[in-house]
């Protein structure tokens, strides 16, 4: 990355002189890459993070004009998000496109924050604090000018597709797809969903959001759908018991959620998406351990990410033969 350049382009943008003092790789991050940058604007110092691409991404990822654009209209509707500043789509500047935002105090750990909250035996005001969150996220609603890029969510088509261009056979998320589509409730009028909300992806700064990240999935679709994402097992981090996240029990994230909506979410069909989580991410795991056996590019983190897929077929087939409502 030529600092020079950037440092015209953030110029430029910002309407004032720009120098970096540092730059630093953070953690985490398997599909984007996000960078720690110290800098002055007219001499007044800062706190940003840039974040682009990694040298290969999932075909299904927004581009960072998108999540931009994402992220600007999330902030508009008061949802806790790090403030996004500038975006470049010219790839010359920095080698991919990119945006700043400002950097936020907190932690995004999954791990550490579900261990933590188990070590309290279970964080109630967090996950409440994670219910209403998503639930500013979901009044956001189609159409909207400036998002009009997404398309609507179909989740069962969506499965088949992507497991279908994969080509290897994976009959046991088929089984759970059928049982989803024979079992579907009504699906509620389109909200933007996050399509990623979960521990790990949420800053979290003692009791409280400091920011939600990474918008590179979000579509319209079924509010449920983000319910049963971020209380599925595979996002519980080990505290199995701890149905919100790993961090929380399951009512008092549906509590914050309905006090921020004005609805109450409906457990058995939580449960009934959760399922939908368990096949969607047992697709995208085996998606990334492609990236690596394909030789796109070479991870260590690729490749045992594809080595929880067999896991996650037997929960896929428990979770159908216990009958979800």
């Amino acid at each position: 990355m030529d600092k020079a350049a950037l440092e015209h382009w953030l110029s430029a943008a910002a309407g004032a002189p720009v120098a970096i003092q540092s730059m630093a790789r953070l953690s985490g991050g398997a599909i984007q890459q996000n960078w720690g940058v110290e800098a002055t604007l007219d001499s007044a110092p800062q706190r940003w993070v840039l974040r682009t691409d990694n040298a290969t991404t999932l075909a299904v990822s927004r581009s960072r004009v998108e999540e931009f654009a994402l992220l600007r209209a999330a902030h508009e509707a008061g949802v806790t998000v790090a403030e996004p500043l500038f975006c470049c789509a010219d790839a010359g500047v920095a080698g991919a496109p990119f945006f700043v935002m400002r950097r936020v105090a907190g932690t995004a750990s999954g791990h550490a924050l579900a261990k933590a909250a188990a070590a309290r035996g279970g964080n109630t005001a967090l996950a409440a604090a994670h219910g209403r969150e998503l639930a500013r996220i979901h009044r956001i609603r189609p159409p909207r000018a400036e998002l009009a890029f997404l398309g609507h969510n179909d989740f069962i088509a969506e499965m088949r597709a992507r497991l279908d261009d994969a080509g290897t056979p994976r009959p046991a998320l088929e089984w759970g797809l059928r049982h989803m589509e024979r079992n579907a409730p009504p699906a509620l009028p389109p909200v933007l969903l996050h399509r990623d909300f979960r521990s790990g992806n949420v800053m979290v700064d003692g009791d409280a959001v400091t920011a939600v990240l990474d918008w590179e999935f979000a579509g319209w679709g079924d509010p449920y759908e983000d319910l049963g994402w971020f209380t599925a097992r595979c996002w519980r981090f080990g505290q199995d018991h701890l149905e919100a996240g790993g961090i929380g029990p399951l009512d008092a994230f549906l509590a914050g959620y309905a006090a921020e909506a004005g609805w109450t979410p409906d457990p058995a069909r939580v449960r009934y998406w959760q399922l939908g989580a368990t096949i969607r991410w047992a697709v995208i795991a085996a998606d990334q351990a492609l990236r690596h056996i394909s030789g796109q590019e070479r991870s260590l983190e690729l490749a045992l990410t594809g080595h929880m897929v067999p896991g996650l077929e037997w929960e896929v087939l428990e979770m159908a033969n216990a009958g979800t409502p």
